[in-house]
C-alpha cells in the first residue's frame, strides 16, 4: 500500500521511513477495510426519449414523414415459436408517457435565415380544438399550437400575433393576407401543398390498437390479430390500413368513436384501431372508466395516415418557412418542445 502522502514528523534515517509506512498502512486498513473491496458504483443509465411519430385537424387527421416506415405494420412473419407476449396493463399505460415525439435529425441542422428581415409575424388558429387551440379562461388563445407560437416568436425575437377563426376559413385567410402563417394542427396533403408552403412536421397523429386493460400487448403483428375483433370507424384510413395488413383478423365498422368505444367496452370487440391522439384522451378521461389501454406501438405509415402536421404560410414566402424551421429545430434542440408536449399530453399517443 502506498506511503500516506504527509508525514506528521521528520524522519531521519531510512529504516525509520520504512517502519512509518508500515504503521500507517496498518492504521488505514483497520479504519476503512471495505474501500479495497468495494467496486465503483456505476452510472444508471440514460434515459432515451423514444423517437416520435403523426396528427390533423377535426378527427385529429393522420400525418406522418415522408418516409413510410411502419414497423408494425409490416406483415413480415416472425418465427413461428414466437408468441404474442402480454404487458401487464398497468405497465402498458405508464410507459406510453415516457415517448415524446421529436422529428429532427440533430446531423441536419437548419441555417439560420436573416431574421431581421421579419418585423412581426400574424399566426392564425382554430377557434375550437382542445386541447391543440381554444379559448382560454381569460378569452385569449390558448392550447399546444398557441403555446408553441408563442415559443417560436420568442426565439425569433419578432413580434407576433394570434387571431382565432374557425378552420374552413384559415385558408383563405391566408390567402387574403389577413395572417402570415396558420399553425392548427393542419394536415399536410398533397391539396394544400397545391395552395401553400408547409413547414417541417412538428407532430404526427399515428394510428394504435386500444385494448381492454387486461388484454394488453407490448407489441402488435398482423398475426397476433388471427380471428381477433377489431373495431374500426367505417370509412377512414383506419378501416383501409386494416384491410389491408390485417387481412386475418374480424373486422367490425362502426359509425363513429362514440359506437366504436362503447363496442370495446362492452366486449363486443377486442381491439380498435384509430387515431392516438384522440384515442389518448379518451383512456385518461372520465369516459373511457379506466377500461382501457393501448395495445403494441404506433402505426406511422404515410401513404394511409399522412406527412405530418406542419405550420402553414403562403406560396413562396421562403423567409418565414425557413425561419419557423429553424426557431422549431431550435426549440427542439433546448428541450422546450419536450417540455411543451408532457404539459398537455399525460397518456402519450406515441
Amino acid at each position: 500500500m502506498p506511503n500516506p502522502p504527509v508525514q506528521p514528523f521528520a524522519v531521519r534515517s531510512h529504516q525509520l521511513r520504512l517502519a512509518a509506512g508500515m504503521i500507517a498502512a496498518a492504521l488505514l486498513a483497520l479504519a476503512y477495510p471495505a474501500i479495497a473491496q468495494t467496486p465503483p458504483a456505476q452510472a444508471p443509465a440514460a434515459k432515451t426519449a423514444p423517437a416520435p411519430a403523426p396528427p390533423t385537424k377535426a378527427a385529429p387527421a393522420q400525418a406522418t414523414p415522408s418516409a413510410p416506415a411502419a414497423p408494425q405494420a409490416a406483415p413480415a412473419a416472425p418465427a413461428a415459436t414466437q408468441a404474442a407476449p402480454t404487458l401487464p396493463p398497468k405497465a402498458a399505460a405508464e410507459a406510453a408517457p415516457q415517448a415524446v415525439p421529436g422529428f429532427w435529425d440533430p446531423r441536419r441542422r437548419p441555417d439560420r435565415p436573416d431574421l431581421s428581415r421579419l418585423t412581426v409575424i400574424r399566426f392564425l388558429t382554430e377557434t375550437d380544438y382542445p386541447p391543440f387551440n381554444f379559448t382560454g379562461p381569460d378569452g385569449n388563445p390558448a392550447g399546444f399550437n398557441v403555446d408553441l407560437a408563442r415559443a417560436l416568436c420568442d426565439e425569433i425575437k419578432v413580434t407576433c400575433t394570434i387571431q382565432m377563426r374557425r378552420f374552413e376559413t384559415l385558408i383563405d385567410a391566408l390567402a387574403t393576407n389577413r395572417g402570415d402563417a396558420i399553425i392548427a394542427s393542419m394536415a399536410v396533403t398533397p391539396q394544400l401543398r397545391a395552395k401553400v408552403d408547409f413547414t417541417d412536421p412538428y407532430y404526427r397523429a399515428p394510428a394504435r390498437f386500444v385494448s381492454r386493460r387486461d388484454n394488453a400487448m407490448p407489441e402488435i403483428r398482423p398475426e397476433y390479430l388471427e380471428s381477433k375483433k377489431v373495431g374500426v370507424i367505417a370509412g377512414t384510413s383506419h378501416e383501409a390500413y386494416l384491410k389491408a395488413m390485417f387481412t386475418d383478423a374480424e373486422i367490425h365498422s362502426y359509425p363513429d368513436n362514440d359506437a366504436l368505444r362503447a363496442a370495446l367496452r362492452r366486449g363486443e370487440v377486442d381491439f380498435i384501431f384509430g387515431d392516438a391522439i384522440s384515442l389518448a384522451f379518451w383512456i385518461n378521461g372520465t369516459d373511457s372508466a379506466e377500461c382501457c389501454a393501448f395495445a403494441g406501438g404506433p402505426f406511422v405509415e404515410s401513404r394511409y395516415f399522412g406527412e405530418g402536421v406542419g405550420i402553414a404560410v403562403r406560396k413562396g414566402n421562403d423567409l418565414l418557412r425557413q425561419s419557423l424551421n429553424w426557431a422549431l429545430f431550435r426549440i427542439w434542440e433546448k428541450g422546450r418542445f419536450t417540455d411543451l408536449w408532457l404539459r398537455y399530453f399525460s397518456v402519450s399517443p406515441f
